[in-house]
């Protein structure tokens, strides 16, 4: 692993405007465990079971610093009682959106630790207002084996886990979106994608109509230019970018437990080392990661630990600036 990072970090100081910086990373951690996509009690154990690896200490050793304690996203009592577990859900977003933005600081990497794909609503709407109330114009660079870009009018499997970027977009389930504290729909051109390659066939054709921006597996492994040109892109007309990981996106060998592997995935050390370059751009201010397989689901621990080096990947990018 250390082997592995001296030369993620030997490749990023070799890049352009790049200089090495010895001080610590400001680092805030939040944990949203409801995803929607079960009942409201029996929420994801996948944020506490990261948490659980002592990431506290690792952030430490990564050269990060936390600005305070770990952040744990909870339904209030008269919430628990609203209807609906979307609309559970959605609650439980709005209040990670204002954790987000009441920890937001220049040059900080927020961390989110979520149940799924749907939290990425709450990270979204958390970090477009600053802590002034000021409108930002936030970028998602939205990485996952699948594109979670289906309607309820083309979704095969009903589930809303196969909607978030769609309704992130403002394409769908609009009170969703707006309870969730996402005022607006993110602009079609604010929006990438990475490592895709399981489509329905009429989100495909949603890619095709709206002609998305994105970039491969094999971008990711190479660290091509056509990754570098779409964080180009995306740093020169946002004000900050929020980067999601589905772990589903990963080799299947490291995601043995979850339910939604798709073959030929990148590595852990290949996304982390591509994490290390996305957070090298200033604009990079936050990090997701979604449906890490825990406990029983992840009895050898590797995807927990693939979970962390795609962490340490980003605080590796922080420090590069």
């Amino acid at each position: 692993m250390r082997i592995f990072f001296v030369s993620i970090l030997l490749a990023v100081f070799a890049l352009p405007g790049t200089a090495f910086c010895a001080n610590k990373v400001k680092v805030d951690v939040i944990k949203q465990p409801y995803g929607g996509s079960r009942n409201v009690d029996e929420i994801s154990m996948n944020p506490d079971y990261i948490h659980a690896a002592g990431l506290e200490r690792l952030i430490a050793e990564w050269g990060g610093e936390l600005i305070r304690p770990v952040q744990d996203v909870r339904l209030t009592a008269e919430q628990d009682k609203q209807y609906g577990t979307w609309n559970r859900m959605a609650l439980a977003n709005a209040n990670m959106a204002d954790i987000v933005r009441e920890g937001l600081q220049d040059d900080l990497l927020t961390v989110g630790l979520e149940a799924n794909c749907n939290v990425l609503l709450g990270m979204l709407g958390g970090l477009k207002y600053d802590s002034d109330g000021n409108a930002r114009r936030v970028g998602l660079v939205f990485i996952d084996a699948h594109g979670d870009f289906n309607v309820p009018e083309t979704t095969l499997s009903g589930m809303l886990g196969g909607m978030p970027v769609a309704v992130a977009a403002g394409h769908a389930l609009h009170n969703i979106r707006r309870t969730s504290g996402l005022t607006e729909g993110l602009p079609m051109s604010d929006i990438v994608w990475g490592g895709v390659r399981d489509l329905d066939p009429l989100e495909a054709e949603r890619f095709r109509e709206y002609e998305v921006q994105q970039f491969s597996v094999e971008d990711i492994r190479k660290l091509s230019g056509n990754l570098k040109k779409q964080m180009d892109t995306l740093s020169a007309n946002v004000d900050v970018i929020y980067v999601h990981i589905d772990m589903d996106v990963l080799d299947p060998d490291e995601v043995p437990g979850h339910g939604l592997r798709v073959a030929n995935g990148p590595t852990s050390e290949e996304l982390a080392a591509a994490m290390t370059l996305m957070f090298k751009y200033a604009k990079s201010v936050a990090i997701g990661i979604a449906s890490t397989p825990a406990g029983p689901l992840d009895p050898n621990g590797v995807s927990r630990q693939a979970a962390l080096n795609l962490i340490e990947g980003a605080i590796r990018g922080v420090q590069a600036r």
